[in-house]
């Protein structure tokens, strides 16, 4: 699927707009700790709270309060597939992305299968697949650049393979690797695919079969929503596994991934994300086309802060930068001689620039990179409401650790 033209989706892209919607900006501070979870717009808390109000029962019931709940989860399936371009019956709805990672991970792999898994991910896309009892093969990140190169997976799928799990962008570094062309290996030989798109999907359109993802995992409060975690596939592909369950437990595709309740009210707070980045750029058509045309005016956004954000990094002689890939994510990641990472999230922290400091669970990569021992690095990323403020607001407060080490704030 061709995405819109992002040179005429950004001119209508206004910070201040966008900015407005989210209330908790309004204490001062630069947020650039989206990469660990974003902050929430209005009308996803009012849907949340609107939820409540009405009245809600558990759903498959009889009366309009079970009504409600119905058409609760039947939408949040419907907004997370025209997210990411999949069909509302393939979407698993759970707590998180990594415990649903883990129910799969039990279901598609075991004792007797090789697993191809990737230095690049965040943990959650690497734990739960090593910890089945499968093989495993190590997919290796340049340390230099923090690419992920795609020949190697030539190498390492074989005919008894059985998935490959990879991250459509990393957490820390930005790197967005060429998932496609991984993925159109991994089905040469037969193996399906496992793409982490927590990070990515917050960052740009995401077309889950242009990548060729069978699996699409991705997390609603890395956009703008709940704490709700989802993966997407085909739904006939999910007819084919039958994960353990309680037995009075649905036996239907999707449900029958789902473990217990579902936090309902929040699954009416994802809809409302999910429609509020549909309207960060005005437009017409679908949702799925209007969240085509505001991703990528999104994208276009966050990139061209990054790239004074990096530019001013990379003035400083006393800050090391990590990782230059050629795709990536509007993500940073850093250190500042003499300094502990934690010591310059406080310093940053003290002058209302929120940042993280340590390894963000990218354990394999902070190991590959050598930062894992010594309190990892810094983050700082850019999410479709920062602006040019926040970044000024980071370089000063980097600029400051060139001569003396920080007060304790």
């Amino acid at each position: 699927m061709a995405f819109p033209p992002r040179q005429d989706a950004t001119a209508t892209y206004s910070p201040e707009t966008v900015r407005a919607a989210y209330p908790a900006l309004s204490d001062g501070h630069a947020y650039l700790d989206g990469a660990a979870g974003t902050q929430t717009p209005r009308p996803v808390i009012d849907a949340v709270v609107g939820a409540y109000e009405a009245g809600l029962s558990n759903v498959g019931g009889t009366f309009p309060a079970s009504h409600r709940a119905d058409e609760i989860v039947a939408a949040c399936r419907a907004a997370v597939a025209d997210l990411v371009g999949g069909v509302p019956h393939g979407v698993i709805l759970g707590a998180n992305m990594t415990t649903l990672t883990y129910r799969l991970a039990r279901v598609l792999t075991g004792p007797g299968d090789e697993v191809v898994v990737s230095r690049l991910d965040h943990d959650a896309n690497v734990r739960p697949w090593t910890q089945t009892g499968a093989r495993v093969r190590w997919a290796e990140v340049d340390p230099v650049t923090g690419e992920l190169p795609v020949d190697q997976f030539a190498e390492l799928v074989g005919p008894r393979t059985r998935l490959v799990a990879v991250s459509a962008a990393s957490n820390i570094l930005g790197t967005r690797p060429d998932v496609a062309a991984i993925c159109e290996i991994a089905h040469a030989a037969g193996a399906l695919t496992y793409v982490d798109g927590v990070h990515a999907t917050a960052h740009g359109p995401v077309d889950v079969h242009a990548l060729g993802a069978d699996f699409y995992a991705t997390s609603a409060y890395k956009w703008s929503g709940p704490h709700v975690g989802a993966v997407i596939a085909d739904p006939v592909a999910l007819e084919s596994l039958h994960p353990d369950k309680l037995l009075p437990s649905p036996g239907t595709v999707p449900e029958r991934f789902e473990l217990g309740t579902a936090a309902l009210a929040d699954l009416a707070g994802v809809t409302a994300a999910v429609d509020h980045l549909a309207g960060l750029v005005p437009g017409s058509g679908t949702r799925r086309e209007r969240l085509l045309a505001s991703m990528a005016a999104a994208e276009e956004h966050e990139l061209g802060l990054f790239a004074e954000m990096l530019a001013g990094l990379e003035t400083m002689p006393h800050v090391t930068l990590y990782g230059k890939p050629a795709r990536r994510t509007a993500t940073a990641y850093f250190t500042v001689a003499g300094l502990a990472p934690r010591r310059v999230a406080e310093h940053l922290a003290a002058r209302g620039v929120n940042v993280w400091s340590g390894h963000n669970y990218a354990w394999e990569l902070t190991g590959a990179l050598g930062v894992r021992d010594s309190g990892g690095a810094v983050r700082a990323g850019l999410v479709h409401y920062n602006d040019r403020s926040d970044v000024k607001r980071l370089l000063e407060g980097v600029a400051e650790l060139r001569s003396s080490p920080p007060a304790r704030p």
